[in-house]
C-alpha cells in the first residue's frame, strides 16, 4: 500500500525558510522520479519541483527557481524541499508524489507565509 507522508510545514514570515519532508513507502522509491506539488483553495494542484531517479537532474517552477531546492535520499525513501526566501504567494498545501503516474495523494502539509 502506497503511503506518502508529508511534514515540515507551518507558519513563517515573508523571507523565512522551511524544510519539507516526505516519507515514502509501498513502492520502490529509487525507481521513480519524484516531485513536490502545491494547491490553494479553488485552484488546480500545480507542480513545484521535480527530481530524477538519482537526484542528478532537478526542475523548478519559474516562480520558485533560486529559492527552493528539491533533494532525495534513496536509502531513507525520503524526499525533501528546502524553501528559502518564502513569499506570501507560496502559501499552499504541499504534497509529494511521483513525477509521472501519481499514486494516491497524502494529506499534504500546510505552508502559510504571512506577517
Amino acid at each position: 500500500q502506497v503511503q506518502l507522508v508529508e511534514s515540515g510545514g507551518g507558519l513563517v514570515e515573508p523571507g523565512g525558510s522551511l524544510r519539507l519532508s516526505c516519507a515514502v513507502s509501498g513502492f520502490t522509491f529509487g525507481n521513480y522520479g519524484m516531485a513536490w506539488y502545491r494547491q490553494t483553495p479553488g485552484k488546480e494542484r500545480e507542480l513545484v519541483a521535480s527530481i530524477d531517479l538519482d537526484g542528478g537532474t532537478t526542475s523548478y517552477k519559474d516562480s520558485v527557481k533560486g529559492r527552493f531546492t528539491i533533494s532525495r535520499d534513496n536509502l531513507m525513501n525520503s524526499l525533501y524541499l528546502q524553501m528559502n526566501n518564502l513569499k506570501p504567494e507560496d502559501t499552499a498545501v504541499y504534497y509529494c508524489n511521483k513525477r509521472f503516474g501519481t499514486s494516491n495523494w497524502g494529506q499534504g502539509t500546510q505552508v502559510t507565509v504571512s506577517s
